[in-house]
């Protein structure tokens, strides 16, 4: 039996897109190469591995149990090369980086560019989503290292570093009845309409702890990816924002009140598991930008 590496990658290719046309489009090449290298292999197994029907195709039961073990394959390779790197000194390959969406923090962007510089090897596909997905992604291996907002503990599969760790506080304009106040409760907040970041990100989930540990409901009207949004919005009378104190930052007309007894939202470094040394590097230059100096 003689079983190629390109046709265990154009197998898995094609489990994952359902269909041999978008499985050439995504490996660049024919999709009757796509299609022969296929039935190939199912020649060397002596299995049809993919129900073929329509416009899409899916796994037979041979198929079901042998992907698995394609997909080992393939990663066994890339694990190969990458040792044979390290031990060359040399960091090169593909890296999959996350972070929150419109991430902006000047040390993410300096220490990317750091990174760059130092490995213009390495190619990086930057994603851009809300933390939860983002978490999920680095336990599955489907992204190398990320940048994830939460207000839990992580899962023991990522390992990571926080960078900052904030209680939450009402955004108000500086004229606002609250501006004066020593803190805000969520009753507080429960009585007017909030502006927040979606659910998935850090804030929201340390607001959802605090109020169910307080007891009281407070869904915002408004969800935005944006803190720079809910701070203009606030500025404009459309309702009370809940961030955290950092995100005021260049706001004059904003007055940021600390929620009372709130849970901290963090922003953390993540990595996962058996990272590549790509994925190292690339997270030493983040922590070298992001982490406090001491």
């Amino acid at each position: 039996m003689i079983i190629e590496l390109h046709q265990l990658r154009y197998l898995v290719s094609v489990a994952d897109s359902g269909s041999f046309t978008a499985a050439a489009a995504s490996l660049h090449v024919s999709q009757s190469g796509v299609s022969a290298q296929v039935a190939k292999l199912e020649h060397e197994v002596g299995h049809r591995l993919l129900e073929r029907g329509g416009r899409t195709v899916r796994l037979t039961d041979a198929g079901t149990q042998i992907l698995p073990h394609a997909r080992a394959a393939l990663d066994a390779v890339a694990t190969i090369g990458s040792v044979a790197d390290e031990l060359s000194g040399v960091v090169r390959g593909n890296l999959r980086l996350g972070t929150v969406i419109g991430c902006t923090i000047p040390g993410y962007l300096a220490g990317f560019a750091d990174f760059r510089r130092a490995h213009p090897g390495v190619q990086v596909a930057v994603v851009e989503d809300n933390s939860d997905r983002l978490i999920s992604d680095l336990e599955t291996g489907r992204l190398d290292v990320a940048l994830v907002a939460h207000a839990g503990p992580l899962p023991n599969a990522v390992t990571a570093q926080t960078l900052v760790r904030e209680p939450l506080a009402a955004m108000v304009p500086a004229d606002h009845p609250w501006a004066s106040k020593a803190s805000v409760t969520c009753a507080d907040l429960a009585a007017t309409t909030v502006l927040s970041l979606p659910i998935g990100t850090g804030v929201r989930s340390a607001l959802a702890s605090t109020c169910a540990a307080e007891r009281v409901d407070v869904t915002p009207a408004v969800a935005a990816h944006s803190p720079e949004s809910i701070l203009s919005l606030v500025e404009l009378g459309s309702g009370i924002g809940l961030l955290t104190p950092s995100m005021a930052g260049g706001h004059r007309g904003v007055i940021a009140v600390p929620v009372a007894r709130s849970t901290r939202s963090m922003l953390s470094l993540a990595i996962g598991t058996a990272p590549s040394a790509a994925a190292r590097s690339m997270a030493a230059a983040l922590a070298a930008r992001l982490l406090p100096t001491r």
